[in-house]
């Protein structure tokens, strides 16, 4: 990585690129030798194989499973310490949370504390439960970040604006910085205007919807959604964001990123929304009681 702030976008967009093209077509190979109907397993390319009697593949692949569920867990459980360390050097959790291992350099304490409330659950719930709650707080974190897109880009574009009239005052005295000089470095998601892109969009999968569901409009709410409440929703927050896209003519990429998490967020059930909500209720109250006291941000 020798430019890290363009050779890293890149290799995301790469590895997304490539990990959409994979899953397609895996699913197109899955659904040609079974029907989609039987694949509503925990484990469906091993499930494939060993319906087609080929159960030395079969195994093989349960094992790679293995070895791909086991990093993915891993990589969160290195994630989430860094977190909560950098969370704690903004006084958002004890300072405890922040303390580096002497020889290893790693945040010791976060680390055990991740470990213990991520084995503890574990041995009292299925895969299925845990794949989703792992999903949800994937998502909602996903979602966040989409938002966080659309609130950076309407900070920049307010200080353009300020810049942008600096620019021309200093321009016009001979003294101060340019305008691009001004304007902060970094990635920027391109900008596409939801009002001229978002509308046809949003008529296409309509359409498709209707064409692809012979039962209509209920015939979805029955075949797709688990329990109607999140679809409900999912509905009404759509429409709001769909709603305020086109009339503030936000950008597209993370508006569209914002709609897509939400829906697939919709299809974890009521009961993982339950869970979820307890979780997220106790970080809240974590916050209030100790963080929004302690925020170094707020006291500077």
């Amino acid at each position: 990585c020798r430019n890290p702030q363009k050779d890293l976008p890149r290799a995301m967009f790469y590895s997304l690129i490539i990990c959409v093209i994979l899953y397609v077509a895996i699913s197109m190979v899955l659904t040609g030798m079974v029907s989609y109907s039987e694949l509503a397993v925990g484990d469906p390319l091993a499930f494939v194989f060993h319906k087609l009697n080929i159960n030395w593949l079969s195994g093989v692949i349960a094992i790679s499973a293995i070895f791909a569920m086991a990093s993915v867990l891993l990589v969160f459980q290195v994630g989430q310490p860094r977190i909560w360390m950098s969370m704690s050097r903004d006084g958002l959790l004890p300072k405890r949370f922040s303390k580096v291992h002497k020889k290893f350099h790693t945040p010791s304490y976060a680390t055990v504390i991740t470990g213990f409330f991520v084995a503890l659950p574990t041995l009292f719930l299925n895969l299925t439960e845990v794949t989703d709650l792992t999903s949800i707080g994937t998502l909602f974190a996903f979602i966040v970040v989409c938002a966080g897109v659309l609130i950076i880009n309407k900070e920049d574009g307010e200080e353009l604006k300020v810049n942008s009239e600096e620019g021309r005052v200093n321009s016009e005295k001979g003294t101060g910085k340019s305008e691009k000089e001004k304007v902060k470095s970094g990635f920027r998601v391109p900008y596409y205007n939801s009002r001229t892109f978002l509308p046809p969009i949003v008529l296409i999968i309509l359409a498709l919807l209707f064409a692809l569901n012979f039962d209509g409009i209920a015939g979805f709410f029955r075949e797709y959604s688990k329990h109607n409440i999140p679809m409900y929703g999912f509905l009404i927050c759509a429409s709001y964001v769909i709603f305020i896209s086109i009339r503030r003519s936000l950008s597209l990429i993370p508006v569209l990123g914002l709609l897509i998490n939400l829906y697939l967020i919709t299809e974890l059930g009521i009961t993982n929304w339950m869970r979820f909500l307890i979780w997220l209720a106790i970080g809240i109250i974590i916050y209030f009681a100790y963080g929004i006291k302690n925020s170094k941000l707020k006291n500077a």
